[in-house]
């Protein structure tokens, strides 16, 4: 698959961008996580999600909150999505060492935009009883990033 574009333009000199195909992963979950740290700063949104994956924090559930309680602070609904959680940090370190790459203060940068889309469908089926079948399907999630440099 091709990438063509980001979603969003970017001027090079001072942002970098990274981005992630068709990971396992709940699109519901990735969305929530993407919508939270959007414009967070990139050393507090990796220590968020280093929160979440220790279940220290739960990620504020603004659109899908079927089962999900109240939690402490601030916010009404919230999960703990650990293993969404886990791929976007990998996909925030990938951005930061692009940055460094190119020459940028990792300290200094914040998260302009971050995009969870809907990947392809893996199509699958579970084999029934009297010769039918159920469909057994696998989502995909696109993650994009682009970090810039707070002047």
């Amino acid at each position: 698959m091709g990438r063509l574009n980001y979603a969003v333009k970017a001027d090079p000199e001072s942002t970098s961008k990274a981005t992630a195909s068709e990971l396992h992963i709940s699109f519901k979950k990735t969305r929530e996580i993407c919508h939270h740290i959007q414009g967070m700063k990139l050393t507090q949104a990796q220590a968020f999600l280093n929160d979440v994956v220790v279940m220290k924090k739960a990620v504020p559930f603004k659109r899908h909150t079927d089962g999900s309680g109240h939690k402490k602070g601030p916010m009404a609904n919230g999960k703990y999505p650990v293993n969404a959680s886990v791929e976007v940090l990998k996909v925030l370190r990938n951005a930061e060492s692009n940055a460094e790459y190119k020459g940028l203060e990792p300290s200094r940068m914040y998260v302009k935009s971050i995009r969870a889309n809907r990947g392809r469908v893996i199509r699958g089926y579970f084999p029934r009883a009297r010769g039918r079948a159920s469909p057994k399907n696998t989502t995909t999630v696109n993650i994009e990033i682009i970090l810039s440099e707070v002047l």
